[in-house]
């Protein structure tokens, strides 16, 4: 594992005492992530109250340049070999809450209706919840095995819809300055796979606008939603799409054009089902993922021409020009 710099293992200190039993050292990162492999973290604060990420903020405030790692459910995450020498945070607890409000705001035909979730709710179980209650709208977040505060992050989305389109406004705690802000849609700047927020900005809570709805049109959605899925996309060890889709195209066509669909690398092979989804097997390495999706790349640069971007968001590689973005 990479050494931890003298202020890294100062805030493990720190952290040590402040949140008792609630620090892990050297902690691996593959049971963290969908991908299962990849190195230790030489931090991971486990945080389910507010008042815990205020004590997290007080202990990083006088050490600007340690990494920090936000982790959700991991479904977009891979963290090398070499390890993190940082401190990552997992929230939970009072961060998994989900709040369908009842009643709503008349639009136009319809009624808005409030979801509010924290930000470590997963993103199928809101969907699932909102149905339930006949709030429509947020079904396609059935198909995002991720978190809402990696939603908020990334701007996710799939099957015709992106969390910009429903999101009302996110609560994001900064630690840096130890402050909570509201931010709205605009503030938030989402683009494709991206958004506004930096590596200190930790989404804690995040608004939905749904619709008044039929529960039993809205679970009848999810349920086409998760049956195209199971047709179309490989279940087992993977983290979705690797590489974002290039203007008026899709990267999995792309690579599939190439003839790579079945192409390995070690433990890891671009998956015979969808060609822009890399699944990791028994014995696979973090490393293996990423030599894959350099041999996936350049040959589909040389055949066509388009460079593929990374949607998967790469944690302590040697080439930080080559992650995704944000």
């Amino acid at each position: 594992m990479t050494t931890p710099s003298i202020a890294v293992r100062e805030v493990m200190k720190s952290l040590d005492d402040l949140l008792p039993g609630r620090v892990e050292r050297d902690a691996p990162s593959g049971a963290l992530t969908t991908y299962r492999c990849g190195g230790p973290i030489a931090a991971l604060a486990r945080i389910d109250r507010s008042d815990d990420l205020a004590r997290l903020a007080g202990v990083l405030g006088p050490h600007p340049d340690v990494p920090i790692l936000v982790i959700g459910r991991g479904s977009n995450l891979l963290i090398s070999d070499a390890g993190f020498a940082g401190v990552a945070i997992a929230l939970g607890g009072e961060f998994e809450r989900i709040d369908v409000r009842p009643g709503g705001n008349s639009v136009g035909n319809s009624v808005r209706v409030r979801v509010d979730a924290g930000s470590a709710a997963p993103l199928p179980v809101l969907a699932r919840q909102a149905a339930q209650a006949g709030v429509g709208g947020l079904e396609f977040f059935v198909g995002i095995p991720g978190s809402v505060g990696g939603a908020v992050r990334m701007n996710a989305g799939g099957h015709g819809a992106e969390t910009k389109d429903v999101i009302v406004s996110a609560r994001v705690f900064d630690l840096a300055t130890a402050q909570a802000r509201e931010l709205g849609v605009g503030e938030l700047a989402f683009g494709y796979r991206s958004s506004a927020l930096g590596a200190r900005d930790v989404v804690v809570a995040a608004g939905f606008a749904g619709r008044d709805d039929d529960p039993a049109a809205c679970e009848a959605r999810i349920d086409d939603i998760v049956r195209w899925r199971r047709e179309h996309q490989p279940g087992g060890q993977n983290a979705g799409s690797v590489f974002t889709n290039p203007p008026g195209d899709t990267a999995g066509r792309l690579i599939d054009a190439c003839g790579l669909k079945g192409v390995r690398v070690g433990g890891v092979v671009v998956s015979e089902k969808h060609a822009n989804f890399f699944a990791a097997g028994p014995g696979a390495h973090a490393d293996d993922v990423v030599a894959l999706m350099d041999l996936v790349r350049d040959r589909v640069e040389a055949a066509t021409g388009v460079r593929l971007v990374p949607e998967l968001q790469l944690v302590g590689f040697a080439d930080p020009s080559e992650e995704a973005p944000g």
